[in-house]
């Protein structure tokens, strides 16, 4: 019962926080945000017992990667939100109707899949699962991923720089 009562409070943080993430104007406080949503996804992988992904997700995600976007807000000096407010009326009205589009589909999608659900194994989430599947069935996606990584550090590094 408390497990549950933890889940349905983490489900709607999570839901609240993607809310802020897009609705809130400010960038600081839309990656704060983000932040948050992080933190509760995390306690959501630990009800799946998925302690080495929780552990990812708090480290890489909360992290670093939100140590890295504030930085770049901070560095680009956006200025005030209102500055950031731009004049089309056409765009926001659109956006919510794709935006509600989105979750109908994704609803509809998740209802068709619900009774159809099989039991995760219980060391799916283990670093040595995590491990086996990297290294083994998802090596080839994995090396893929380094080198796109790898591409985009070089393209920042030039990016940044003024004169080669």
């Amino acid at each position: 019962m408390f497990g549950q009562i933890l889940f349905a409070i983490m489900a709607l943080v999570i839901v609240v926080t993607s809310i802020g993430v897009v609705a809130v104007r400010n960038p600081v406080r839309s990656a704060l945000n983000l932040v948050a949503n992080f933190f509760a996804l995390a306690v959501l992988y630990l009800f799946l017992y998925a302690q080495f992904v929780a552990a990812v997700q708090i480290i890489v995600y909360a992290g670093a990667i939100m140590v890295l976007f504030l930085f770049t807000i901070m560095l680009l000096n956006l200025g005030s939100p209102s500055e950031l407010s731009e004049r089309g009326e056409i765009k926001r009205p659109v956006t919510w109707g794709l935006a509600l589009l989105f979750v109908i589909v994704l609803a509809g999608g998740v209802f068709v899949r619900l009774g159809k659900a099989q039991p995760a194994a219980d060391d799916l989430g283990t670093v040595q699962m995590v491990g086996k599947f990297l290294f083994t069935d998802w090596v080839y996606p994995f090396e893929l991923t380094s080198i796109l990584l790898l591409i985009a550090i070089v393209g920042a590094i030039v990016m940044a720089k003024r004169r080669l």
